[in-house]
């Protein structure tokens, strides 16, 4: 379906996530039923509930099955369920803020990174989003997360990622980036520096006219010259960033295309509230067939079902 299509509704639906508030909402019903489905460990009750209320109302439940119980939501869940289901119920019960805090410190616990994922959550979030996100971090972990970061990257990939994470939008001309960023190529070695400073430092129709104008300048596109350039980890950023810039919902529903469940999760979750039905229109422009109908070929049982309920429809 046609983007515009989404944009002509917008006002009238307030989001373009597939996730809205459920209309008859009452906390104190949704927390008797599922005190009941905890007891006899039925998740599919717990999927229907949970998968139907928006983040806000969520929210409600985990306070209000907290008075009535006096016991935690999460961890009753962790009692009743397990694997999949149990991860997915656990993460839209995560405030959004809360959320992508624990996305970027799960990708980089343990041994090596998920730069990948950094790089997700760094390329498609606002600048004032990710500052929201670094106070989260700060709150949930009692660190700071630019030194986390600092810590887990290094050379021009931790130039990259801390500038990502610092953007802000800086006035300049197209015609005098252009040519900036040419010049950085003239070298035996390109400067990546250049690079760096003007990718997370201008709004993105701005970027997109630079884009137009390399090509116009070199005769090639600018992923071409990015692959043609720069090499390891910062080559990978730098793509990362200029597939966010040109389109972050191609980007993140060839994400999604991988199906690890991991990945399908936290796209999923992630964006379930805002934009998920573009990352959907994009998913069927990619594959050729429809989330919903690719996530049934994938998944199973009560985790598909929660899964599904995410996704909403059919395209």
């Amino acid at each position: 379906m046609d983007p515009d299509y989404f944009k002509s509704y917008d006002m009238c639906w307030g989001t373009l996530g597939t996730v809205r508030p459920f209309n008859n909402f009452h906390p104190d019903r949704d927390v008797q039923e599922i005190q009941a489905a905890l007891q006899t460990k039925d998740a599919g009750t717990l999927v229907r509930i949970l998968t139907n209320r928006s983040n806000a109302q969520r929210q409600e439940v985990v306070k209000t099955f907290q008075e009535a119980t006096q016991k935690d939501l999460n961890a009753a869940l962790k009692k009743a369920l397990s694997g999949d289901v149990e991860v997915l119920l656990l993460d839209l019960l995560m405030p959004p803020l809360e959320y992508e805090a624990h996305r970027l410190q799960k990708a980089m616990e343990g041994l090596g990174t998920d730069e990948e994922t950094v790089l997700e959550i760094l390329c498609t979030r606002s600048g004032k989003k990710l500052q929201e996100i670094s106070v989260a971090y700060n709150r949930m972990y009692k660190k700071d997360l630019e030194k986390e970061l600092r810590g887990e990257t290094s050379g021009d990939f931790a130039k990259l990622v801390i500038a990502l994470l610092d953007k802000e939008d800086v006035p300049s001309s197209v015609q005098r980036d252009v040519q900036a960023l040419i010049a950085s190529l003239n070298g035996k070695k390109a400067d990546v520096v250049p690079w760096i400073n003007i990718l997370t430092s201008r709004d993105t129709d701005h970027l997109n006219n630079v884009f137009m104008g390399l090509e116009l300048e070199t005769g090639k596109a600018v992923e071409e010259l990015v692959e043609g350039r720069f090499s390891g980890e910062v080559q990978q950023g730098l793509m990362v960033l200029v597939e966010c810039i040109e389109s972050p919902y191609a980007y993140l529903a060839k994400r999604i295309a991988t199906m690890k469940p991991s990945i399908v999760q936290g796209v999923m979750v992630s964006h379930s509230e805002e934009d998920l039905l573009f990352i959907r229109t994009a998913f069927l422009k990619l594959t050729g067939t429809s989330l919903y109908t690719a996530l049934q070929k994938q998944f199973k049982g009560d985790h598909l079902q929660a899964l599904l309920a995410i996704c909403r429809s059919e395209d």
